[in-house]
């Protein structure tokens, strides 16, 4: 059975955090388990936005100096990474105070770079993914806990879609955006190509509403951890008290025949049921997936769009 991890957490301050996330990641083997002495570890939160910066729409620094010190710890090299959608990684993290946490620990911050990969699926004959995750030796995913106004929610499956190049990102929300069950399987095979070794969820402080980034912080005090990304976004689903099938990420893993009940998966520390949080507010109203682009950029992916459908290489 795969094991998820979760705890009640309701402080940043460091030492308290750091002690957090060592209990929250015992029953997993401690960080041991997951980094090994020389291996270059990437840090990969949501960098969602820089201009946002109070609305806790973005991984919180804190969570990203925490997990890299008990990386360096296990004698790993932790480096920071994701491709915004507007900006770049360095400049929205500095925009959400990570620049003391850069400074203090060294960080390598990585700007993400696209290439194609292979991969099995009966939907999807390759997909374009950032090189630095891909090359990396260990990938830890470090996602929020939000409302999305697209997805309903965004945990750890969606976090990775921010290792799909930017200029992808807008592609996809053209192409696949147009059927949401769809988007929710590329979510779901990119999420299965990159296969984090380690996915930890930051619930302290949650972001609900109209997210991702235009609903409102919410006190939520819980943390969650696991080897299996889709296992981990299975128990927060049940822990909001959600429908599952309102959520198109958690119907393609359904569909896929990957982890989609929450009997199917261990609790060491609680279950979700003793975490249940009963008045999660979602959107307030859904938006089409690919939320009406601007025409300047449907303008200048309209020829990539027709040359990847034109070519024989496909996308689906």
């Amino acid at each position: 059975m795969s094991s998820v991890s979760l705890l009640s957490a309701h402080s940043y301050d460091l030492p308290l955090l750091k002690a957090s996330l060592e209990k929250l990641l015992e029953p997993l083997g401690g960080i041991k388990s997951f980094v090994q002495p020389g291996q270059r570890v990437l840090l990969k939160p949501n960098l969602l936005t820089g201009s946002r910066p109070t609305k806790e729409c973005v991984t919180r620094p804190e969570m990203v100096y925490c997990v890299a010190q008990l990386v360096k710890e296990a004698g790993g090299t932790p480096f920071l990474g994701d491709s915004p959608a507007f900006g770049t990684a360095r400049g929205v993290a500095l925009a959400n105070g990570y620049g003391s946490i850069i400074e203090a620990l060294g960080l390598e911050v990585v700007e993400f770079k696209g290439k194609r990969y292979s991969h099995d699926s009966d939907h999807f004959d390759h997909l374009r993914l950032s090189k630095e995750v891909m090359d990396a030796d260990v990938v830890i995913n470090l996602p929020k806990v939000k409302s999305h106004v697209q997805l309903s929610l965004t945990l750890g499956v969606k976090n990775l879609f921010g290792c799909v190049p930017g200029k992808m990102k807008a592609w996809w929300h053209m192409e696949a955006g147009k059927d949401a069950d769809r988007f929710g399987e590329m979510l779901v095979e990119t999420a299965r190509a990159i296969a984090p070794n380690l996915t930890i969820i930051d619930g302290i402080i949650a972001h609900q509403g109209n997210g991702p980034s235009s609903g409102e912080p919410r006190d939520l005090g819980i943390l969650g951890a696991s080897s299996d990304v889709f296992a981990l976004d299975c128990a927060m689903i049940e822990l909001l008290k959600l429908s599952p099938s309102s959520i198109p990420t958690w119907v393609a893993q359904k569909r896929l025949g990957l982890i989609s009940k929450v009997a199917d998966i261990e609790f060491p520390l609680c279950h979700p049921t003793q975490l249940q949080v009963n008045d999660w507010q979602l959107p307030h109203k859904t938006m089409p997936i690919d939320f009406g682009l601007p025409r300047v950029i449907r303008s200048t992916f309209k020829h990539l769009y027709i040359r990847l459908v034109r070519e024989p290489l496909k996308i689906s």
